[in-house]
């Protein structure tokens, strides 16, 4: 997992303006230089803050207790074929839940495919689409990554994740109750879903952008939603969406977690807060449990 270092909230501030395109690498390299402390260069700085997949793997893909593939399904309305990373349970004799697992804005990395094999290990199928797949896929770092997300069209990839959902809902290991998890670009794009397909199970959100305060009425789902406490950018737009979602009286519930920053959960940046990223993921299995499992 990712060491924890402490940073300059400054720095940390200006490394979200980065990753979600509100200023080049040339801008936060000149303005990280104020930060940085003798002998450290602000590229240093900054490959110090990216992730290190090296450490994201909570579940080996050769866990002799889960089962992994690729598989592809057709968005018509989107970008065509999409590739997705699929886990479930190895040995089964019924039908499970699904979860649809939705990638920050950079395609689908090895962090997002940990928690793709974590929900199998939880006793769900699990499924992560690569929104890149149209342009080749992930391409193996998060810079390139990014690039490619903002040349996609946002509403065809919209279309790729809710055709998703239709796909895991028909796979003949699926039960057809299906819901949605995601973090960052993937916490909006989980609102999203539950906006526009009113039959979804349930609905979790990481940080994610909130829908309009006018698209509250179409939710169906119950939604959890995890804040990190220091995310202005995410969270000025919460009490707006959150008094929408009582005076349509909608089923949700929201945790804040004091202290943490955005992209708490990924554990492969020093970003990561580990007691909070396990409290916010135990929240979030109970939830698709109590959701998505007949009975409990």
């Amino acid at each position: 997992m990712a060491n924890k270092q402490k940073y300059d909230p400054r720095v940390l501030d200006l490394f979200d303006r980065y990753v979600h395109g509100q200023v080049s690498r040339r801008q936060f390299l000149d303005r990280a230089a104020a930060f940085t402390v003798s002998g450290v260069s602000a590229a240093a700085l900054l490959t110090s803050l990216s992730p290190d997949y090296a450490l994201a793997q909570q579940v080996s893909a050769d866990d002799p207790s889960i089962s992994v593939s690729y598989k592809k399904y057709n968005s018509p309305q989107g970008g065509g074929v999409i590739r997705g990373y699929y886990a479930r349970p190895a040995v089964v004799d019924h039908k499970l839940p699904g979860v649809i697992v939705i990638h920050e804005n950079r395609g689908l990395n090895p962090y997002i495919e940990d928690v793709t094999r974590r929900l199998a290990i939880a006793g769900f199928i699990a499924y992560a689409p690569d929104a890149l797949w149209p342009l080749g896929g992930y391409p193996g770092n998060d810079d390139d990554g990014r690039a490619m997300q903002r040349e996609r069209d946002s509403a065809e990839m919209v279309e790729d994740f809710v055709a998703a959902v239709s796909f895991l809902q028909d796979h003949p290991d699926c039960t057809g109750v299906v819901g949605s998890v995601g973090f960052c670009f993937g916490g909006g794009m989980s609102l999203r879903l539950s906006v526009r397909i009113p039959e979804l199970g349930a609905a979790v959100a990481f940080y994610g952008r909130h829908p309009s305060a006018g698209d509250a009425a179409k939710i169906r789902a119950p939604l959890m939603l995890h804040h990190a406490g220091l995310d202005e950018r995410v969270n000025a737009s919460w009490p707006a969406f959150e008094k929408a979602l009582k005076e349509n009286d909608r089923d949700y519930v929201n945790y804040l977690y004091a202290d943490v920053n955005h992209g708490f959960h990924n554990d492969t940046t020093p970003r990561f807060d580990e007691k909070s990223a396990a409290l916010a993921w135990q929240r979030t299995i109970d939830h698709f449990s109590k959701h998505l499992i007949p009975g409990d």
